[in-house]
């Protein structure tokens, strides 16, 4: 325990060999967890990300029929920065993604065709951390999230959503965890210091949205960005930067 009695941060089980990573948006998983996805695909893991959207919503000044494509080309590039080869997309409209059983089909079906242990999304509540005057999480957000964790389940049983056993694409009930990455009560941790610097490239590789974002140096601005969120759970993982997860084990 530390000195404020919060709980250490376990060690992420490293016993598999499939992830899906499953976001609403480009650039999620580079402000969230890239630096553990370095490690994982390190260690010869297998990595695939599905995002529910192009983000063609996301830049004020730019159309999406514009932004779409562009962003697609700079989440693949920073997918490959960190060792994932795979970057699909469901094609759900940016900004009104919406939580439902079409949702829950699409992950589903996904969880179907890759057949992972672990699944990782993001922050499906309803703010970014705990106590009054958090920031408000998007909607996409919280549809995807919770979506996800939903589908884990959804894509072992054969019962819910038969037509995706009529496509060819058998029951998959091997998905052993899911781990919600900018959780506010995180559970486990992986150490970020080895993939740092690569987490630094693939975030920057996002770098027309990062320009519409924020006047500050786009570098400087992303290594502030990262070292602040693996820092700041340093002292609950033996003093070492990390990317946190709340577990969800099934």
């Amino acid at each position: 325990m530390t000195a404020n009695d919060v709980p250490d941060l376990a060690e992420m089980p490293g016993d598999w060999r499939r992830a899906l990573a499953v976001v609403a948006h480009p650039d999620d998983l580079e402000y969230g967890c890239a630096a553990a996805v370095a490690g994982w695909t390190d260690a010869g893991k297998e990595v695939v990300y599905v995002l529910a959207t192009r983000g063609e919503a996301g830049i004020d000044t730019l159309a999406p029929d514009v932004c779409g494509p562009l962003r697609e080309r700079e989440q693949r590039d920073s997918a490959a920065v960190v060792g994932v080869d795979t970057v699909e997309f469901l094609d759900h409209r940016d900004g009104v993604v919406e939580y439902g059983t079409a949702l829950r089909r699409d992950i589903a079906a996904a969880i179907r065709r890759h057949r992972p242990e672990l699944v990782v999304t993001l922050n499906h509540r309803d703010t970014w951390g705990g106590g009054p005057g958090a920031p408000w999480n998007t909607p996409d957000h919280r549809a995807v999230g919770r979506a996800a964790l939903d589908a884990a389940a959804d894509a072992g049983n054969r019962w819910i959503f038969p037509e995706l056993t009529e496509e060819g694409l058998e029951p998959w009930d091997g998905v052993r965890w899911v781990a919600v990455a900018a959780s506010s009560t995180p559970t486990h941790a992986v150490d970020a210091g080895p993939g740092l610097e690569r987490a630094v490239r693939s975030l920057l590789c996002h770098r027309t949205y990062i320009e519409a974002l924020t006047d500050q140096d786009p570098e400087e601005y992303v290594r502030s960005f990262l070292a602040g969120t693996t820092g700041g759970a340093a002292d609950r993982f033996g003093g070492r930067p990390a990317v946190t997860f709340e577990l969800f084990p099934r």
